[in-house]
């Protein structure tokens, strides 16, 4: 194995005492999604990898997010801009079948693991992964339904929803850092059937069908998309969470972590999203304003490699580490946007950042995959007779 190995002896020899447990309750997911799912399954070929299967759903949410960016790069599309022509109406209808078939290839993942007999904590491993950047792209790509302008929704408030909906995921993996159980979110099934419904109506009626106040609240559609989202948040994620971690630790069902060591995997995030806020709050250039999609994809890369940590951390019983090295250069670079007026320069810096965020976490994203490979003796993409069970 390689010397620049990512994954210490202490993380392969707890992945290899790895169990996998998951706690779903959600009314929808227990008697909706998951009976489809059962039925879904069992028409995709047992040659089929699950990991394929994962893959193949996330690229479908690139596939959005690429098309959007290019009809609609600042998310004008849909605000009567006059220097910006609509969203061709068959772009909508991809979104919805891409959003609806990945949402189910990550259902059926797991289910096809069992199936063919090729569970391994790769697989966990590398949905989770992925699901983890997907917490960027799929708001993101549902913005340029509503737009921004009248009608439409702020650029910042919606990076705010943004940055609620990644808290909500890894408040999930904090949880499982800490009772040793993934409880899976109540809303996470809701919001991508309503999703995927929203995609299909703006198709057959255009993304004018959304340009309206409603009555009794007073607030315009993207409003009350952005206020349910809130709800969601406060109401179906962080009380059950909080709920099951005291639960843990009431009943002494999870790992008894001291407090300080029990808060260290929420740190990095914290401080990025600080970070990040301060920046668009302070940026002589009004960044986030600028270029939204870019500060949106760097926020989501950085999230997504300080998550990918913790499941790993999470996975084999290890230390999560305490501050990403990545927040380093955004300090950095955060300070000096905010002392000095640099204008134009920041796009660049924000685009330097950008570049060393992505590559950074592809580079570690494939270097696990294949270390753990090569530890669990099975192939990623194929099922193998040495596949761990």
């Amino acid at each position: 194995m390689s010397a620049f190995r990512v994954l210490s002896t202490e993380i392969l020899k707890g992945f290899d005492k790895y169990k996998y447990s998951s706690v779903d309750t959600g009314l929808v997911s227990v008697y909706i999604t998951h009976p489809f799912w059962n039925w879904v399954v069992e028409f995709v070929p047992h040659w089929v990898a699950p990991n394929l299967l994962t893959l193949t759903g996330f690229a479908q949410l690139l596939v959005n997010f690429a098309l959007l960016s290019y009809y609609d790069p600042h998310f004008y599309a849909s605000s009567h801009h006059p220097e910006c022509d609509p969203i061709p109406n068959w772009v909508w209808l991809v979104c919805a079948i891409n959003n609806f078939v990945s949402h189910t290839l990550d259902g059926i993942d797991g289910k096809q693991a069992r199936r063919t007999k090729s569970s391994s904590p790769l697989g966990e491993l590398f949905d989770h992964g992925l699901d983890s950047w997907a917490t960027m792209f799929i708001p993101t790509a549902m913005y340029s339904v509503f737009g921004r302008g009248e009608y439409g929704a702020d650029v910042h408030r919606v990076y705010l929803v943004v940055i609620g909906i990644m808290f909500c995921f890894i408040a999930s993996h904090w949880e499982k850092y800490n009772t040793g159980v993934l409880f899976l979110p109540w809303g996470y099934d809701i919001g991508q059937i309503a999703i995927t419904v929203v995609y299909l109506i703006t198709f057959f009626f255009g993304y004018e069908f959304w340009k309206f106040t409603i009555p009794v609240f007073n607030m315009t559609a993207a409003t009350f998309f952005e206020y349910t989202c809130y709800v969601g948040f406060i109401g179906l994620t962080f009380p059950p969470t909080l709920w099951n971690i005291y639960k843990s630790y009431r009943d002494k069902t999870g790992h008894m972590r001291p407090f300080t060591e029990a808060m260290r995997p929420l740190v990095s995030t914290i401080i990025l999203f600080s970070l990040m806020l301060t920046w668009s709050n302070f940026s002589s250039y009004n960044i986030v304003y600028q270029q939204p999609r870019l500060f949106y994809w760097t926020t989501g890369t950085v999230f997504a490699y300080i998550t990918c940590k913790l499941i790993i951390a999470q996975m084999s019983n290890t230390r999560c580490e305490l501050l990403n090295w990545l927040l380093i250069p955004l300090m950095t670079i955060v300070l000096t946007t905010s002392l000095l007026s640099l204008g134009v320069l920041e796009l660049y810096l924000l685009w330097g950042y950008c570049l060393l965020v992505t590559i950074t976490h592809v580079n570690f994203g494939v270097s696990v995959v294949k270390e753990l490979c090569a530890h669990l003796k099975i192939n990623a993409f194929r099922i193998t007779k040495k596949t761990k069970e």
